[in-house]
């Protein structure tokens, strides 16, 4: 479970907004989305990329022989787990997954392991192993937060995506890299999981947005018991943290975000109303987002963050 936050009152005390800066262009967007950072770089391993190939569509297929959902690879895989090997799921940066990938299996990243070889973790992972090779390919990637319609029929699962720019077509495509044949057939999915229907996957802005003009369900969004309004805002505070190059574990919090359950004050209603505006379409408020996330410290992530399923603060 998500674990109250500290205290600090979820409004800001002032919105600090980019003034007269001159309005970011699409080039320096796509500049800044294209260059990885602590959590999406490769490290030591970053010249591994050089030879994978540049086809989003290849990509995603060599991050399925790579990774493997914890909470699917014994019915999906046949895959029991071993208590042991759980903590992988836990881990946050790229170059530590790839640390405990060829730990297991050092072969190299384009040989898709048997599934008790392969690095075991959520859909988190698979976001950010595809991220950071499309970055380090020099296409613009970034993950996003939000839920996804395709799990269990008349719910909006939390789920992870990645957004990359298709230059060709001048737009963010959503990818969704977990969804290998053997997901798709399970799920009856019928979908094109590399360019995602906006219908399908809810940005947590969009979920937000639709909840709060009465047009869907509070209590349809969310993880098993974990639901409602309060697990949407937590999301909004995820995606914040993503589009500004901070990519966290999905049980991770901090900050802004409602405890369980928490029944949310008018005050908060709206600080994550603008959250939502600022998140739907990131690219026309760009600048706004990035300073809003420098400068208010109730969504930049901290040194510390609280692991909500281990129950326990962690240092990132």
């Amino acid at each position: 479970m998500r674990k109250p936050p500290d205290g600090r009152k979820a409004t800001r005390k002032s919105s600090p907004r980019p003034g007269n800066k001159t309005k970011t262009t699409q080039r320096e967007i796509l500049d800044y989305y294209t260059r990885p950072t602590t959590m999406s770089s490769g490290g030591k391993y970053s010249s591994l990329f050089d030879r994978l190939p540049k086809d989003v569509g290849a990509l995603v297929t060599i991050v399925q022989g790579l990774a493997i959902h914890e909470y699917a690879a014994s019915d999906f895989y046949g895959f029991v787990v071993p208590e042991k090997r759980t903590s992988e799921s836990h881990i946050r940066q790229l170059e530590k997954m790839l640390d405990r990938l060829f730990s297991i299996d050092d072969r190299p990243l384009t040989v898709a392991r048997p599934p008790d070889k392969r690095l075991v973790g959520v859909c988190h992972h698979f976001m950010l192993l595809l991220v950071g090779m499309l970055r380090a390919k020099g296409i613009p990637a970034r993950g996003r937060c939000g839920f996804g319609s395709y799990f269990n029929r008349g719910t909006f699962e939390d789920h992870w995506v990645c957004e990359y720019w298709k230059a060709s077509e001048k737009r963010w495509v959503l990818v969704d890299p977990q969804f290998d044949e053997i997901w798709r057939k399970k799920l009856g999915i019928d979908h094109d999981v590399l360019d995602l229907p906006r219908d399908r996957f809810l940005v947590a802005a969009d979920a937000w947005t639709l909840c709060r003009a009465g047009k869907a369900d509070p209590s349809k969004f969310g993880i098993r018991i974990l639901r409602g309004r309060w697990f949407i805002a937590g999301n909004l505070v995820h995606d914040v943290a993503s589009l500004n190059k901070v990519e966290m574990l999905p049980w991770d919090t901090w900050g802004a975000m409602p405890g369980p359950n928490e029944q949310l004050r008018d005050e908060q209603l709206v600080y994550f109303d603008e959250l939502a505006n600022l998140t739907r379409t990131p690219d026309s408020s760009f600048a706004e987002l990035r300073a809003l996330y420098e400068e208010d410290d109730r969504l930049r992530v901290p040194p510390t963050v609280f692991n909500a399923v281990l129950n326990r603060p962690e240092s990132i």
